[in-house]
């Protein structure tokens, strides 16, 4: 039997901008978005205190924009701004399902997203909001990852999940590998010594010597959300101890 309850009290669900563009190559897909948020209204109604980080890849990346000769800082400023962009788009998403949502951003536009104070975030999510946090950690050099990272540990959420487009965590890539292997679990000295793609080192770092757990699996698998909420055994598990 499927378990009913949530696993956790509060989590950061980490999307990558990617994720909202479906089989489009570029922007945003509203059908994806609204499926996501179909699948967030079930958590949320678990009642777990449910936040978001979201990436801007979709729209823009910064690293790829700095490679290609643009100035690292101003490129990242540009990716922060394509992160508020979905964080609206899934704003909308969410309470045409019914979810009250807030969008707090690391960079000031008060006319769009409130600025990020943590004592705010904390009692919107008291208060049964979701809240997407945009805008990175409103510094260059930082990606999303360790905004999440951070986010998290600001909030005190329980775990992170990074919802990617493959089952979890594998041995090597296997777009490119067809021999790598599904990990059920991994400890963050594993993620870290053997290199494996699964967040920045920075954010595993932080997560490492923080305690904070990792939960990756495919966000493209309808009912994953949920089904690792009420701490079903999908994908795979990072913490300190296998």
């Amino acid at each position: 039997m499927p378990a009913t309850k949530a696993a956790y009290k509060c989590i950061l669900l980490k999307l990558s901008g990617e994720a909202l563009m479906g089989d489009r190559g570029y922007g945003i897909d509203p059908k994806v978005v609204f499926s996501i948020a179909q699948e967030v209204r079930e958590v949320h109604a678990l009642g777990v205190e449910t936040a978001l980080v979201v990436g801007g890849g979709n729209i823009f990346r910064g690293v790829a924009a700095s490679t290609a000769g643009m100035d690292r800082s101003s490129a990242d400023y540009m990716g922060m701004l394509a992160t508020v962009i979905n964080a609206l788009a899934l704003q909308d998403a969410f309470e045409k399902t019914g979810i009250p949502t807030r969008v707090l951003s690391a960079i000031e536009m008060r006319e769009v997203a409130e600025p990020f104070i943590r004592r705010r975030a904390l009692r919107h999510l008291e208060k049964g909001r979701i809240v997407i946090f945009a805008g990175g950690t409103g510094n260059p050099y930082f990606t999303t990852d360790s905004a999440a990272a951070l986010r998290a540990l600001e909030i005190k959420a329980d775990v992170i999940l990074k919802a990617t487009k493959v089952d979890g965590v594998y041995t090597g890539d296997p777009v490119k590998d067809p021999n790598a292997k599904l990990l059920s679990s991994v400890s963050f000295q594993q993620v870290l010594e053997q290199n494996l793609q699964v967040m920045d080192t920075s954010a595993i770092a932080l997560c490492k010597d923080n305690n904070l757990p990792i939960r990756v699996f495919n966000l493209r698998v309808q009912g994953n959300i949920v089904k690792v909420v009420r701490g079903e055994n999908v994908g795979t598990s990072i913490s300190t101890n296998i």
